[in-house]
């Protein structure tokens, strides 16, 4: 049975991927305005919700667009050739004006949020589409601009409501960003050299990176070993920093309160090293993903999919939000 049209375009517009619009909410939770509600105002965790929503459209529009212009280099893809566009099920036509009902649509919600809301998600559409067309066709540019992305969308979340970011914050976002973007392009290149491809699209000097992913071919696996190398540390240890030197909500420190016989390194400024170890497991837990089972070119995928590190990822929040809200 053919699959009918609302099934093809929400396949194409990749609601799955939209777990990554909630990095939105990062800069709410670490900066202890979570539950704030201004006076006479929306709350803020309502309002970013709602820059979430529009995040949320406007990244579908955009893999649609990138699938309209990636559609012969798709064709010749071990999976994505499987897609709407790519096997003829959905016509660029009807593509084409979702893209413009979405685009539409986060037009018009944007203007109820934040002027310089409307110019982060015109930077971040501007962004892809620069991808879609040029960067990604250039090594090193193409990584840069997908941790870009990343980055973008933690800015969005905080300018749409007004919340200043510290440098160890804003540097651990950069290098989770770039570890991630650079453990898509390990996982691709061991998928693409482990496949049979036709040989009409491959490209020396490796067997299989041709036409489904131009820069792979400049990318040797030294070399990718080396930026993940050098990105995961940097994740770990960025945040490390910014767990330490965080200011807490309560100078005063709620749990030296009830306990009073704990030692002073147990203030609540501290607390947050606690959620060390689970990144420093969830950074190992990837790239043991990465390499042993060759997943990684999906990072949405593989979170939801892969149970430890789901499970960490949920310990990590809890045990954040306990420390920012409960302790102090």
């Amino acid at each position: 049975m053919k699959p009918n049209l609302i099934y093809l375009l929400l396949k194409t517009a990749r609601p799955r991927q939209w777990i990554k619009n909630f990095a939105l909410y990062a800069a709410l939770i670490f900066s202890g305005f979570f539950f704030y509600a201004p006076t006479n105002e929306w709350p803020y965790f309502f309002t970013v919700t709602f820059a979430v929503l529009i995040f949320c459209l406007l990244t579908s529009a955009v893999y649609i667009i990138n699938d309209i212009i990636d559609i012969e280099a798709d064709r010749v893809h071990p999976f994505k050739r499987k897609r709407p566009l790519a096997s003829g099920q959905l016509s660029i036509r009807a593509a084409g004006i979702t893209v413009v009902m979405l685009l539409g649509l986060v037009i018009w919600l944007s203007l109820y949020l934040q002027p310089f809301f409307r110019v982060t998600i015109a930077a971040y559409f501007m962004l892809q589409i620069l991808y879609a067309t040029v960067t990604k066709n250039i090594p090193i540019l193409d990584v840069l601009s997908i941790a870009a992305g990343f980055l973008l969308r933690i800015y969005a979340g905080a300018v749409v409501v007004n919340l200043h970011m510290s440098v160890w914050f804003l540097l651990t976002v950069i290098s989770a960003s770039l570890f991630l973007a650079v453990g898509k392009r390990q996982s691709e290149r061991t998928l693409l050299t482990g496949k049979n491809l036709p040989e009409s699209t491959l490209e020396p000097p490796v067997k299989g990176l041709g036409k489904t992913r131009k820069t792979l071919k400049n990318y040797s696996q030294r070399l990718l070993d080396q930026y993940t190398a050098m990105f995961a540390n940097s994740t770990w240890l960025t945040y490390a920093l910014f767990a330490f030197q965080r200011d807490s909500i309560r100078p005063e420190g709620g749990l030296l309160e009830v306990y009073t016989l704990l030692p002073r390194t147990l203030q609540s400024e501290k607390l947050l090293m606690l959620t060390v170890p689970l990144v420093i497991f969830g950074v190992m837990r990837y790239l043991l993903l990465i390499y042993e089972d060759n997943q990684g070119e999906s990072p949405e995928t593989v979170l939801l999919r892969d149970k430890p590190l789901l499970t960490t990822a949920f310990l990590f929040g809890i045990v954040t939000l306990v420390v920012l809200y409960v302790v102090g």
